[in-house]
């Protein structure tokens, strides 16, 4: 009985927090400046998630010859830049992965 209620209590907050939020869109107007520091909160995320797993994928920071995730992440970082084009860059990244992961293993 004390974790259903737990439960409905975590659904309740989160409801109340998100419906909020919806009843309250269009309504408010963010500045300028706010706005065009949103559009930069998607990209920081983002890396904030892959970059442990780039930099430290046994648990401790590797930046060596013998990291493939590092390597194949300048890669496709190197192809993105280059071409500007997303699916390219995933699959350089992808395939430049799979053959260090077989070269260096």
């Amino acid at each position: 009985m004390n974790e259903a209620m737990m439960i409905a209590g975590m659904a309740l907050v989160t409801f109340s927090i998100r419906y909020v939020m919806f009843a309250m869109a269009g309504r408010i107007r963010f500045p300028l400046w706010l706005k065009q520091a949103l559009t930069f909160v998607p990209p920081v995320v983002l890396g904030a998630i892959i970059a442990p797993l780039i930099l430290m994928p046994e648990g401790f920071l590797d930046i060596s010859f013998s990291n493939p995730y590092f390597w194949a992440a300048l890669v496709a970082a190197g192809i993105g830049f280059w071409r500007q084009h997303l699916l390219t860059t995933i699959v350089v990244g992808l395939v430049s992965f799979v053959l260090l992961k077989w070269i260096m293993s």
